[in-house]
């Protein structure tokens, strides 16, 4: 598996969209905003009353995992291209090998990203998956085990499309690894210098 650096692609017609919309808009997409939550929220909602919804687990089970399935593409075609200027994908080469493309939107484009979708995006990619993490844990201590596949399913699907979405943000080159060291030696040289200060 091989990964793609970033190219430099139209996402949507940015040029277009730009001369269309009004200049004090505080979400410039308010349907890509209310979509990328409602399948999110929605599917965490269900799984946390579907005992009261229906008696039926199946029922249940099938609902969850359609919302998680639309949530999971509407996020990686639609909302990250839109709210972020983000997308990633796989494709097979004609060798047959696999390649991940991460790509962020270059150039005037990056003018376009608002911070209120930004930190919408952000907030519901973030808090979701850490949710589904909480109810695995939950069904596995509680012993309700026949819940634990769908508790894996938003764990993956919503998952994916964080590390995903992260990739593409860092950049496709950056390793894991090596943002956390920087992270960790900035926040020493703060506190380093902090006491310098007080000193």
């Amino acid at each position: 598996m091989k990964l793609d650096s970033n190219e430099d692609v139209s996402l949507f017609d940015v040029e277009e969209d730009a001369g269309k919309r009004p200049k004090k808009a505080n979400i410039k997409h308010p349907m890509a905003s209310f979509f990328h939550l409602f399948f999110r929220v929605s599917a965490i909602l269900v799984y946390l009353l579907c005992e009261f919804l229906s008696s039926s687990f199946i029922a249940c089970m099938v609902t969850i995992i359609l919302l998680l399935s639309c949530d999971f593409w509407t996020v990686k075609n639609i909302t990250g291209r839109l709210m972020v200027g983000l997308r990633w994908w796989n494709q097979v080469d004609d060798d047959g090998q696999s390649h991940w493309v991460f790509e962020s939107r270059k150039g005037t484009g990056k003018q376009q990203v608002l911070d209120s979708e930004s930190r919408i995006f952000w907030l519901g990619l973030i808090v979701c998956p850490i949710l589904w993490v909480i109810f695995a844990f939950s069904t596995l201590f509680s012993f309700r085990i026949k819940w634990l596949a769908v508790v894996i399913m938003g764990v993956v699907l919503q998952g994916a499309n964080l590390y995903g979405y992260v990739r593409c943000k860092v950049g496709s080159k950056t390793s894991f690894k090596n943002m956390a060291t920087n992270y960790f030696g900035r926040q020493f040289l703060k506190q380093a210098l902090s006491k310098e200060e007080e000193s």
